[in-house]
């Protein structure tokens, strides 16, 4: 099945020639990001909590923790010239939101809503002082489906795609587009635990999200999963 975007687009993004921050950029999906990007004929500097783990060829290895507010800003001093911003870090502990261990919710929300926030208050102006650009949010079929056992991770992702739709908004005058990339169970680190029928594998997630970045899509839907879930959002049902 082609992909499709679930919502209209803005104006297209340039690949070749942008200058990328990835962050999460030493593993998983992050890593298929970084190459593929220099593949694409960008500069990326790879960002990771210990940038001593970056080993792609091709990219410069940036320190950033995104639970760190002076690594965040320190990290947009020293990529002065970015023009994408790819929040793609994030942690699942698999904690419910009430029975679950309270540091281990603050440490999701703070990881996978609060960090993606803080990196984009600091490079938007570096990005709008570089002549514009763009964010590219990565997401999760979970910013609509919340499974008890996921909660902590559901409840960020949600913030997240709030945070992601009202940024886009307030970001746009800035000449900032902001891409939303929603996918579900991946063949990554992060969901080695989780029995799912079929994970998609990260380097074709990579490459759709790109692309959706490119042609200036607002949402990029990444498997059957993500986009049966989307659709489905707005149908009411009752019980009698």
């Amino acid at each position: 099945m082609e992909p499709s975007n679930a919502v209209d687009r803005d104006s297209t993004f340039e690949l070749e020639g942008a200058v990328a921050v990835v962050t999460g950029a030493n593993r998983g999906l992050g890593r298929h990001l970084a190459a593929q990007l220099v593949e694409r004929g960008a500069e990326v500097y790879a960002a990771a909590r210990r940038p001593e783990s970056v080993d792609l060829p091709g990219v410069v290895p940036l320190r950033l923790d995104l639970t760190d507010p002076q690594s965040v800003r320190e990290a947009a001093r020293t990529a002065s010239d970015a023009t994408l911003l790819v929040n793609n870090a994030g942690i699942s502990t698999g904690t419910p939101l009430v029975a679950g261990d309270w540091d281990a919710v603050r440490l999701e929300m703070d990881t996978n809503f609060f960090g993606p926030l803080a990196a984009t208050r600091a490079f938007a102006p570096v990005i709008e002082g570089n002549g514009g650009g763009a964010v590219l949010n990565v997401l999760s079929v979970l910013s609509w489906f919340h499974p008890a056992g996921l909660g902590a991770y559901a409840a960020a992702k949600a913030a997240g795609w709030a945070m992601t739709d009202a940024i886009r908004e307030e970001l746009a005058p800035r000449g900032i587009a902001v891409t939303a990339l929603h996918v579900g169970y991946m063949d990554t680190d992060m969901a080695a635990g989780i029995p799912a029928a079929q994970k998609t594998a990260p380097a074709l997630v990579a490459a759709l999200a790109l692309d959706g970045l490119a042609r200036g899509a607002q949402e990029v839907l990444a498997d059957d999963l993500t986009r049966g879930v989307r659709q489905g959002l707005g149908r009411v049902t009752s019980a009698v």
